[in-house]
């Protein structure tokens, strides 16, 4: 199984052997509990149901505590389904941890990005400021014309407009595996990594 769960810690810097720095994302990968496993034969798909980051059970509702017993883990906060070819091999119970990847490995990294609120055009797509002379007045931010008024007699589908931004699934791929701690389940990846400080994040050799 190549596919973890992971917590953004923050970013720092990272010198490499020939002293060269490096921006990296400081992450806890794991380690990962398997809750359930999907077969062929009872659920007509193969996947693999792992476990995040433990908590107390009084903060699980009733469902979720019997799962969790069902399975025989510690009660946990979050849970992710990944479908992949041989998956009823694993069996129930069974912890992974930092130890499927390598210091060199390349990996992908899916994560929610920051949330950004109601955003103008400005902000969101990059669009210019309107300029301060001509008779521009109170519309500097805005995004002009829209559309035309004989023909279509509408707003073309797929417009830019104002509205919400950021808090997206974004996936950063092919990032390297700088350092790895394995007694602390840390990893060092090179680069930044979508959302914020102690957001979840999906680290795969492949996609999964």
């Amino acid at each position: 199984m190549d596919v973890i769960l992971g917590k953004k810690l923050g970013m720092a810097s990272f010198f490499g052997p020939a002293g060269r720095e490096f921006p990296v994302t400081i992450v806890q990968a794991g380690p990962c509990k398997v809750v359930q496993v999907k077969t062929i034969e009872k659920d007509k798909y193969e996947a693999v149901q792992i476990g995040f980051e433990n908590q107390k059970e009084s903060r699980v509702n009733k469902p979720l505590s019997g799962h969790f017993k069902k399975a025989g883990v510690e009660a946990v906060k979050h849970l992710r389904e990944f479908k992949f070819e041989g998956a009823g091999k694993i069996s129930v119970g069974t912890e992974f941890n930092v130890s499927i990847f390598h210091e060199g490995d390349n990996v992908n990294v899916t994560g929610v990005s920051k949330g950004k609120g109601f955003q103008g055009v400005v902000r969101k797509w990059g669009m210019h400021l309107q300029g301060g002379s001509h008779g521009t007045h109170e519309s500097h931010r805005g995004p002009g014309s829209i559309g035309q008024c004989t023909w279509p007699s509408r707003v073309w589908k797929g417009k830019h407009m104002p509205g919400r931004m950021g808090n997206d699934q974004v996936t950063v791929k092919d990032v390297e595996i700088l350092k790895i701690i394995p007694e602390k389940n840390i990893i060092f990846i090179k680069g930044s990594l979508p959302g914020a400080k102690n957001g979840i994040l999906k680290i795969s050799r492949m996609e999964v």
